[in-house]
């Protein structure tokens, strides 16, 4: 259990991609993406784990998601919002950790620590900034996102979810404070979003095995960027 507000947390993950097609399904340290990114979403203490995708996702994901505890909701392809909502509603829970596929070395510590900090403010919407992109999650309450459907029209808040609420402070209470500075580095990067990224985090996970620890993650980046100066 997360605590006194019940929480969950939604990843939303398709299995088209423009870019890296398929990527969900690429082999990471002897699983697939998916399911990296899944086993490191099951160590934030929740009260609940959805795997949030269309119908192709949900049918090819969804045996993986559920042998890691995840329940499976299938919406919409391209207005994401749309997934999160069913996946609100499925779960009645009133905090949201919202996470993508796209990041299998997220950091389950910056989560709690914002899951604490989200509960302790009351915002709609958490999240840090200043870490490596790829580690980071956001929590926003269930009846911000909810208010955020009922208003948001364009495509690019249907597909994004979040920025509506950000971009609104005068609407919602909004809290982007820097991350603490053990993760502190804007130009450090561990997401899947092209072959390069993907070729780097096999590198890493190579070097520093399947589940590695966010310190030892920091240092191989550090590391890294050290020896491209």
């Amino acid at each position: 259990m997360s605590g006194i507000e019940p929480a969950v947390v939604i990843v939303q993950m398709r299995l088209d991609s423009s870019r890296l097609p398929r990527k969900a399904l690429l082999p990471l340290g002897g699983v697939t993406l998916a399911e990296a990114v899944m086993r490191r979403l099951s160590r934030i203490r929740a009260d609940g784990y959805i795997l949030a995708s269309d119908d192709d996702g949900a049918r090819e994901l969804g045996p993986r998601a559920r042998s890691l505890g995840f329940d499976v909701v299938a919406g919409p392809k391209d207005d994401v919002l749309a997934r999160y909502i069913l996946a609100v509603r499925y779960s009645h829970a009133s905090l949201i950790v919202r996470a993508t596929g796209d990041n299998p070395l997220v950091s389950y510590e910056l989560a709690a620590s914002l899951m604490a900090r989200s509960m302790s403010s009351g915002a709609d919407y958490s999240g840090y900034v200043g870490m490596p992109v790829g580690m980071g999650v956001e929590v926003v309450r269930a009846e911000a996102l909810l208010k955020a459907d009922g208003e948001a029209t364009s495509t690019y808040d249907r597909e994004h979810v979040c920025p509506y609420l950000y971009e609104r402070p005068d609407s919602f209470r909004v809290d982007r404070p820097e991350c603490p500075e053990s993760w502190y580095m804007p130009g450090g990067r561990v997401t899947v979003d092209t072959p390069e990224d993907y070729d780097r985090v096999c590198r890493l996970v190579a070097d520093l095995g399947r589940d590695p620890t966010d310190a030892a993650v920091m240092s191989w980046l550090a590391d890294e960027d050290g020896s491209r100066t």
